[in-house]
Formats: C-alpha cells, structure tokens, sequence
C-alpha cells in the first residue's frame, strides 16, 4: 500500500513539475541555474537550504513541492526540489491560488529596468521615468535578511526562493533594460513592445523580443522523445557548465553586488540584444540566433555559479559539492 502511495505522489509531482508556466527566463532556465546552483553548492549548504526551505510558510506552498515520500532516492529528490525552487516566484502568478497569490507575487519585483536611448549605437542613459522594478532593490533586502541571525527560517525559505528567482532574472538582459525610442516614449517594457511579427499580426498570434529571450533555450535545444525534464535539464546544464567552465567566472562572481550584476548583463542591451541586424516586424537573422543563444547560456551559466556561491556563503562553505546530479 505504502509502494502505492509513494508512485502515485511521485507521479502527481512530475506532473506539476513539467507543466509549469514560462515566465522570466521561462521555466526550463530558471531550473538550469538552479541545476547549475546545486553543483556548485557544498553538502553543508544543500542540506541548510532544502532544510529552511521545508520550513516556508504554509500559505505559500513552497514547501509543499519537496517530495517527503518517493520512489526516487532522498538526495535526488531534494535535488529535484531545489531545481523547482527558482520556478516559485513565477508559479505563484497563478490567480487561482487566491491566498497565496495575493500575499506572496510582486509582478514588479522581475526586473530593474534602466531607462535609455540607443544614440549612434551607444547607451545614452534617461531620468525621469517611473521606477523601473524592484529586483536589485529586493535582493539585496533579502541578503540583509538571510544574514540577519533573528530572522526565522519561515522568512529566509521566501528570501532564498526569491533570490533563486531574481537572481536569475537580471542575468536576462531583457530584465533589465527598458528601451526609449519614438515607438515607445515611455520605454518598451523590457522589449515587450518590440514586435517580430509581421505588422498586422492578430494580438493573440504576436511575437516579441522578451518572448524570444525568456525561452531561447528551448526552441534552441528542444526536449525530445521520452526523455523525462530531470535528465533535459541535467543535459542542458552539464553543456553549459562544459562549455563555460567555473574558472571563467571565478574572479567576476562579485558576490552580494547585485547592482554590479544589473549593470553588467545591462550592457548586452546595446550589442548582443538590439544589434544593428535587429529588426521591428521582423523574425530574427541566423546570426542574430546564433549570437542570442550564446549569450543566453553564458548568462544563465554566471547565474547559476553565482547563485551557488552566494548560497555557499549564507548557509555553508565556498567549497564545492561534487559536479555531478546524485
């Protein structure tokens, strides 16, 4: 009876694993900075995490995604809820949680936006536009709080899903980036406004710039077959992780400097992001793919290690766990 029980959470739990919404980067990035996360994290700070975030508050449901009970051995299972984690802050847009929706989602927290012009394809900062998001604001409040030793562990569970989350995002140039041209006076919501669709395009059929980044990495490595998302994104993080190794952003984490990050992934803006083969109304060249996706990985890659690290620093030491899903 109990074998009974514990498949058929586990399948309830896949179920809900892999038809969450993409949003931010979408789903399958935010899971691969956190993969890339738990490699870099040392056994004492996996085992403090998983523990303080079993502890999060009843109505935000974040500890109820952690399978007690399974097929799958402990440690994978905790492996697999930490993956889950960075997907919190996007999975609580979801208004049929009522409760949890209005106590927990702060759709401006998801980005910091700078206001600028694109002058002779140089960055020409702007004042005097709305505030532009919270991320950078809301991490390093919850840094504040992590460290803060009267904190209970209920509110470092929220900081950490939301640092997990955040973190992510600013690495997404498009999380931090609010253009100004004639076509968008007041900016374009993080290219949100930037149409690739033809002009004429039905609404519910447009395509857009933040569209095209939050989900480079699955039009660009697709899942296929009967692969289960655990092993997709195992796969995806060992590439990156191949191809960008740790000792290229060894000296560059700057940890805790999270306006550093910002300004950082900001610049992509002007070069990688609204380059000169760049055009409105228009489905993006090969090259500018090409150079995208690269991008993207790097990025997700950086985060994913700088997440890691900081985790590290709160709750264990700054050696590594082994690089290698249990």
């Amino acid at each position: 009876m109990r074998q009974l029980i514990e498949k058929t959470v586990f399948l309830i739990f896949m179920a809900i694993f892999t038809v969450l919404p993409a949003m931010g980067w979408d789903d399958v990035g935010h899971k691969i900075t956190g993969y890339i996360a738990w490699q870099r994290m040392s056994p004492q700070a996996r085992e403090n995490v998983i523990k303080i975030l079993r502890a999060a508050p009843e109505d935000s449901q974040l500890g109820t995604f952690y399978m007690a009970y399974g097929p799958e051995p402990e440690d994978t299972r905790k492996f697999e809820y930490f993956m889950f984690v960075p997907t919190w802050a996007d999975v609580i847009r979801d208004r049929a949680f009522d409760t949890r929706y209005k106590k927990h989602h702060h759709s401006n927290w998801h980005y910091s936006d700078t206001f600028w012009k694109q002058v002779n394809w140089k960055i020409e900062p702007l004042s005097g536009f709305e505030e532009g998001g919270q991320a950078v604001a809301k991490l390093m409040e919850f840094d504040a709080l992590i460290r803060n030793a009267t904190a209970s562990n209920a509110e470092k569970a929220i900081a950490i899903a939301w640092i997990m989350h955040l973190g992510g995002d600013i690495h997404q140039p498009l999380h931090t980036s609010a253009r100004v041209t004639d076509t968008e006076p007041k900016g374009d919501q993080g290219g949100n406004l930037f149409l690739l669709s033809p002009v004429g395009t039905a609404r519910e059929n447009q395509l857009n710039l933040h569209w095209f980044w939050d989900s480079i990495v699955g039009r660009n490595i697709p899942i296929e077959g009967n692969t289960c998302e655990r092993e997709y994104i195992e796969m995806l993080g060992k590439k990156m992780m191949k191809d960008h190794p740790y000792s290229e952003f060894q000296n560059k984490l700057n940890l805790g400097k999270y306006t550093d990050w910002q300004k950082e992934s900001f610049a992509y803006n002007n070069t990688v992001v609204f380059s000169p083969d760049l055009k409105r109304n228009e489905t993006p060249s090969e090259k500018y793919k090409k150079n995208a996706f690269k991008l993207a990985e790097r990025q997700l890659t950086l985060a994913g290690n700088r997440l890691g690290e900081t985790l590290n620093a709160f709750f264990g030491t700054v050696t590594p766990a082994v690089s290698v899903v249990p």
